[in-house]
């Protein structure tokens, strides 16, 4: 079984759909650079088709945003063939989507910065009066029996 491992991209935003029996599938657009940067300054790009079934993918699709970089691991690596608009075969490299952590914030994208920074904003603690300190121990009035 072939299996892609890496940091992708996002290139658009997660898109969730659901089967005729009501199962989730999260679609997402995945970009991996690989290799030298070229003439134009940019490494080569591969384009990856990945998909999440079940309620994993339903619930992180909201924060699956584009530019967002991921770690994400895809099994069942392969080529698929379909029909182009104008007619011609075209072909596109999918798998299925076994893992996936976040690397980074999606870039300039205001609605999906303030939800994760709201999300994880620390609870504010109460400050507690400081407790009065003892008085420094002296070493000599301790008594030599250990008690345990």
């Amino acid at each position: 079984m072939a299996q892609l491992i890496g940091l992708a991209r996002l290139g658009r935003d997660a898109e969730t759909r659901y089967t005729p029996q009501g199962d989730a599938v999260t679609e997402l657009s995945l970009a991996f650079t690989y290799g030298k940067k070229g003439q134009d300054g940019n490494r080569p790009t591969q384009w990856v088709k990945g998909s999440m079934w079940g309620q994993r993918g339903e619930t992180l699709a909201p924060y699956l945003l584009k530019g967002t970089q991921v770690y994400v691991v895809l099994d069942e690596a392969h080529i698929q063939t379909f029909q182009k608009q104008d007619g011609g075969q075209g072909v596109a490299l999918v798998g299925k989507v076994s893992a996936v952590e976040f690397a980074s914030r999606p870039e300039g994208s205001g609605q999906g910065q303030q939800q994760t920074s709201q999300r994880e904003a620390p609870p504010r603690q109460q400050q507690r009066p400081a407790a009065p300190q003892a008085p420094a121990a002296n070493l000599a009035d301790l008594d030599d029996d250990i008690p345990f």
